[in-house]
């Protein structure tokens, strides 16, 4: 059954009706498993039996006072449940008589005594072998409820946010160079390094155990999704990779060659990246990506490729930080983004040291937590946690010039070329 259209908005403005303000199920979190149970659009959290996991709401209240909080949950007939929610570093207890249908349990009343973002956190008081019940939406009322900004969709992704740098003015750039240093990259995060119209190149945390250097260029030509459906004049086609190197096709945003080296690249530590172009014709580019290998201390190549139907150099660029997994939305991303220049064809680097930020669909209303800044010199790009630090869309921001351009680029020769 569909909830009512107030439900889909992507902000959420309590006022003084008699109805509560409904968070639905679908957008809570589950910590420390993220796939502990099962939440789905428009229906209760179902199959939470594992001792320890623990549900989660977050939401910004905005008027400070007293909140009254329920939550509906569904328990068999004749099964009792014992529930503990914690709000604003208090907790309540309440115990569920089961009946068999969706019925609201109160929690009693919280006071909120600061605005900003409040987690709502409820666990499971029985024996391991006990039912809690299907969880379903978060109910609030009285004072606090007025003004209070949740996200209400089912997508539960942090906004992803961007980095756009300006190209410089009047002069052909054939090599865009970037540092990245992660300081918060939980799983399902893409910090992208060195983008530009035709592709993307950077570093991501795949599971636990593995993180890859990724580098993809788009094909030419409008086809969204399945690359299957792409002519062979619009294909980019692969040139060269680096040892270890994986090559395929990639669809779904617009389709392309993917390449990615399996490495697990650490936390804190700088990261550089090169994208190049060569101008073959008026109809044909060579884009290239090269990363600096840690260990062998030297530049390697990820990928090139041979992209149809541009026949220019290197524009749009930007950087971008990407949450694209929402099982784990709610928690903090990081990432450092300095030291970038830009290299002419004629083999002169201009530093670049001013972005705009700008944030996706989901940061515009939905996801309110997404900023930029500048920290020791460095532009940097932060979101989910739930803080309260805001940037509105298309701020400026300049960091200080470095003024020591990239000399040490050592590149390996690409093959043919």
């Amino acid at each position: 059954m569909m909830k009512p259209a107030f439900l889909i908005l992507a902000a959420l403005t309590a006022s003084l009706h008699a109805d509560p303000v409904r968070i639905p199920a679908h957008t809570a979190y589950l910590e420390p498993d993220a796939n502990g149970a099962r939440i789905s659009e428009n229906k209760p959290i179902t199959g939470w039996n594992k001792p320890g996991l623990k549900i989660e709401w977050f939401g910004q209240i905005k008027t400070a006072g007293k909140l009254d909080t329920s939550i509906e949950v569904t328990l068999p007939a004749g099964k009792e449940s014992r529930l503990r929610l914690t709000v604003a570093g208090k907790s309540r207890e309440a115990v569920v008589k089961g009946t068999g249908s969706p019925a609201p349990v109160s929690f009693g009343s919280f006071d909120i005594a600061k605005t900003g973002y409040q987690r709502f956190l409820l666990e499971s008081l029985n024996r391991p072998n006990e039912t809690n019940g299907d969880v379903g939406d978060l109910l609030l009322d009285g004072p606090a409820a007025k003004d209070a900004h949740f996200n209400l969709k089912e997508r539960r992704n942090a906004a992803s946010i961007h980095l756009s740098y300006p190209n410089p003015e009047g002069v052909n750039v054939e090599a865009f160079y970037c540092e990245a240093t992660a300081v918060a990259d939980p799983v399902a995060t893409y910090y992208m390094v060195c983008g530009w119209d035709r592709g993307y190149f950077g570093m991501q945390v795949n599971s636990p155990t593995e993180r890859r250097i990724i580098f993809s260029v788009w094909d030419a030509g409008g086809e969204a999704k399945d690359r299957s459906k792409v002519g062979a004049e619009d294909r980019t086609m692969l040139v060269a990779k680096g040892d270890g190197v994986d090559s395929g096709d990639f669809g779904n945003e617009g389709t392309g060659g993917h390449s990615h080296l399996v490495y697990n690249w650490k936390t804190g530590s700088t990261q550089r990246f090169v994208v190049t172009a060569k101008v073959l014709d008026g109809n044909h580019t060579v884009y290239s990506g090269f990363w600096f290998h840690p260990e062998q201390k030297k530049w390697m190549l990820i990928s090139s490729w041979k992209a149809p139907k541009t026949g220019s150099w290197l524009k749009g660029l930007y950087s971008f930080s990407e949450n694209f997994g929402g099982a784990n939305g709610q928690l903090l991303r990081k990432c450092y983004y300095g030291n970038q220049w830009a290299r002419t064809d004629k083999g002169q680097w201009i530093e670049i040291t001013r972005a705009n930020f700008s944030h996706d669909g989901t940061g515009k209303e939905d996801r309110l937590d997404r900023y930029m800044g500048v920290d020791h010199g460095r532009f940097f790009l932060s979101q989910g946690g739930f803080t309260d630090d805001f940037v509105k869309y298309g701020t400026p921001f300049d960091r200080p010039a470095t003024k020591t351009p990239p000399n040490d680029l050592k590149l390996p020769p690409l093959p043919g070329m």
